[in-house]
């Protein structure tokens, strides 16, 4: 047995006792299909004209682009017939009568390169080689018949630049890729700078065109994580960039093209980095920049943008996102983000100044019981403010003060990356785990984007060090607030996610009481050996100076050190595994590693497999069957919480269980008669 049944059903009856009767009696349990299966819409963009409005939409059960004339989305028609893992991106063509999108197969994150009618939904893979990865390097209104993208058929390891013609289909090559992480081109598709890997983690910002490239500035390593060109000037001779030189958080400044010197500080914050910045289409002049710590702050550069983000503030409730333009910027696409409102798009006109909403991703959480989320900032033990997040089970807030009356069982959602960063709005795991009975909680901890770049470097080296130290921080900081019961902490999440599981059941195996790994790193010597090639570019300034090089010794030495394979046998509490089969970032084979050793020493782990995904689950039908599983497992095995019946969450799925079946109630007899279904 994976655990001891008595004292499993002790610690259920004990945090069913600890919710008030609303949380267990009153609050319906919203259907897991709610939270995991396809959005009713996503993605809306507006065309360059205005005339359109496209987004994606399931079309018999698979993500697709639909498109409409105007906005009336009810009329919509779909135009792509992916019958796979569905179409995750998708956009306008600078000439507004083609709309493109990327797809890869089975996860393995190869994306080719499709262009599509909106009239005949005719469509075209424009990158046609097997085994290559296709990127998209520039477009422009100033040459609407045309785009930039990279393709590494010659290198696998660098991306070579070619012009496509969007009449034709046809590819002209502009440049042979001699080393360089990417381009940076204007408003004609010039191909002007291109960003070079120095020894030691920084970036060079070459200047390209002449007989030799010659370096126009350097990003030293302390600002290669944090600073980035964006874009050219609509003159040419300037170019906009993110800059943390000579301070710690980024600025939006202007860049001298001819000599690399700064010309102005447009934007700059002593809160957190300029995250987003609002550019005008047609003049590429900046409109608004946003500045995100806790939430989303817009502030407009001149007074028309001033009065429409007014305007959008009054109307909406929750954070937004300019996501799309018209081309003489009358129109925006706007996507609001709420906790308790997921997903909603509004059309906003800037000649009214009035915005209206186009649709809802998931309309049946509309009259759900969502819960707040609360923003707060948790020092570190070492001073270091530790931006978080947290949702608490219905119910147990009566006063509304964002405490609960009672400690409760509490997951901490860790966030992948590391470079990326949790912010405030919805989240289907933050709902659906409160839902179910726990207090929720994500940490920004050291490495995560959008502080500063003090906050990113803090992390190099730190890897099951510091940045283990502050989640173990903000838990402790849970539990004295009274929000997380001690004894009841899980520790989940995806990508660094997964390996900070595995750090928490290795490194500290007393702290939690199990963990949940999705495509997880176990051991970072092979992660890092493994990574696809064209990642190459990127090395020095990510991976090797933020756990070491395992090309030498030292740096194979310390990425050994920081692996939970090396300390599998400490594994005491029940661990859920999940992974993608085609993963090309987090290999199975890391998944593989961790689960032989426990095996070999009889340890409990159960290790779900979806041969059709990659990192993370594309599918609906993986979705769901995967948190279908979890949901058990944590109900089940530490935090005894309310759980949906597993029922017939696994069809149409490919999930395998190559291990640990036993660990969730159900769940060996629903696979008695189950058949797989992998997409082609």
């Amino acid at each position: 047995m994976l655990r001891d049944t008595t004292a499993a059903l002790g610690a259920l009856a004990a945090a069913l006792a600890a919710l008030p009767a609303a949380a267990q009696e009153d609050v319906p349990l919203i259907p897991r299909a709610d939270f995991f299966g396809n959005p009713e819409r996503a993605q809306g963009r507006l065309s360059p004209g205005g005339d359109r409005v496209s987004f994606l939409a399931p079309r018999e059960g698979v993500m697709n682009v639909w498109v409409a004339d105007g906005t009336d989305v009810e009329a919509a028609r779909p135009l792509t017939e992916d019958s796979a893992r569905g179409i995750q991106f998708h956009g306008w063509a600078p000439n507004g009568e083609q709309l493109l999108y990327q797809r890869d197969t089975g996860g393995d994150e190869n994306y080719h390169l499709f262009l599509v009618d909106p009239e005949t939904g005719e469509s075209e893979d424009v990158t046609p080689i097997e085994g290559i990865r296709a990127t998209i390097v520039a477009g422009s209104y100033e040459r609407p018949d045309m785009m930039l993208i990279g393709i590494n058929d010659r290198d696998p390891a660098l991306h070579d630049v070619y012009a496509l013609d969007l009449a034709t289909g046809e590819r002209r090559l502009v440049r042979e890729n001699d080393g360089y992480a990417g381009f940076l081109a204007d408003e004609e598709l010039n191909l002007r700078l291109g960003l070079r890997q120095t020894p030691g983690g920084g970036f060079d910002i070459v200047t390209l065109g002449g007989e030799e490239a010659e370096p126009l500035m350097s990003l030293p390593p302390e600002d290669a994580l944090a600073s980035s060109a964006l874009q050219f000037n609509d003159a040419g001779d300037g170019f906009y960039m993110l800059d943390t030189r000579g301070r710690d958080k980024a600025a939006l400044v202007l860049i001298d093209a001819e000599t690399g010197e700064t010309e102005e500080v447009i934007a700059q914050s002593d809160e957190a980095d300029v995250s987003d910045v609002l550019f005008h289409p047609d003049t590429n002049e900046p409109l608004a920049y946003a500045v995100e710590k806790e939430r989303v702050r817009w502030t407009a550069l001149d007074d028309e943008t001033k009065a429409r983000l007014n305007a959008l503030d009054a109307a909406l409730e929750g954070d937004f996102q300019i996501v799309s333009q018209t081309r003489d910027n009358g129109m925006w696409m706007v996507a609001e983000d709420a906790p308790e409102a997921p997903g909603r798009y509004w059309l906003f006109d800037g000649e009214s100044g009035e915005a209206s909403e186009l649709f809802t991703t998931r309309p049946a959480l509309e009259d759900a019981p969502l819960q707040p989320m609360q923003a707060v900032t948790i020092p570190s033990r070492d001073g270091m403010e530790l931006v978080s997040y947290y949702t608490l089970p219905p119910g147990t807030d009566e006063d509304g003060d964002g405490m609960p009356e009672e400690a409760q069982p509490t997951v901490l959602w860790v966030h992948g990356g590391p470079w990326a960063r949790d912010s405030f709005g919805y989240s289907s795991i933050h709902q659906w785990l409160a839902n179910r009975g726990y207090a929720v909680l994500s940490v920004n901890y050291r490495g995560s984007t959008g502080f500063g770049k003090d906050f990113i470097n803090a992390s190099h080296g730190e890897w099951a060090g510091k940045m283990h130290d502050d989640l173990i921080d903000a838990v402790e900081w849970a539990i004295d607030q009274g929000i997380a019961r001690e004894d009841q902490v899980a520790i989940g999440g995806g990508s660094y996610g997964g390996y900070a599981t595995l750090v928490g059941l290795t490194f500290t195996p007393d702290e939690f009481a199990c963990g949940v790994d999705i495509v997880g790193p176990s051991n970072l010597v092979t992660l890092i050996e493994s990574f696809p090639p064209y990642w190459q570019p990127f090395l020095d300034a990510t991976f090797h100076r933020g756990i070491g090089d395992p090309s030498t010794e030292e740096g194979r030495k310390q990425a050994t050190e920081r692996s939970p394979l090396t300390r599998a046998d400490r594994i005491a509490k029940p661990l859920l595994i999940g992974q993608g089969a085609n993963d090309p970032r987090v290999t199975v084979i890391e998944s593989e590693q961790i689960v032989d050793a426990m095996r070999e020493k009889d340890l409990p782990v159960t290790y779900v497999v979806f041969p059709d995904e990659g990192h993370g689950f594309a599918r609906p039908e993986n979705s769901q069957a995967f948190f279908a599983v979890m949901e058990g497992f944590l109900a089940d095995n530490c935090l005894g919480g309310r759980a949906e019946d597993l029922g017939s969450a696994l069809q149409g799925s490919s999930l395998t269980v190559e291990s640990g079946a036993e660990a969730v109630p159900g769940l060996q007899a629903a696979l008695e008669d189950f058949e797989p279904t992998v997409a082609n």
